[in-house]
């Protein structure tokens, strides 16, 4: 994991410099509160860590997955 330390205002440009992927900017810091503003295309989905977990949680599992049950063999 990568730890970068940022004031109010300053950005994280997430892939190639020359045409970013997504780019991060506190927006602003109050108490232990930290608002994000994420700048990213459409189709890259972004969720927070709970919502994610809710998503995963409601899908059913992959068929075939390692360690997974997959189709039995004859």
């Amino acid at each position: 994991m990568l730890v970068i330390t940022r004031r109010e205002g300053e950005e994280v440009v997430i892939g190639d410099p020359s045409n970013p992927i997504g780019i991060v900017r506190i927006a602003s810091v109050k108490g232990d509160r930290v608002r994000l503003a994420m700048d990213f295309p459409r189709e890259v989905e972004v969720h927070r860590r709970e919502v994610a977990d809710q998503i995963l949680a409601e899908k059913p599992p992959i068929a075939g997955k390692i360690g997974g049950s997959g189709p039995a063999r004859e």
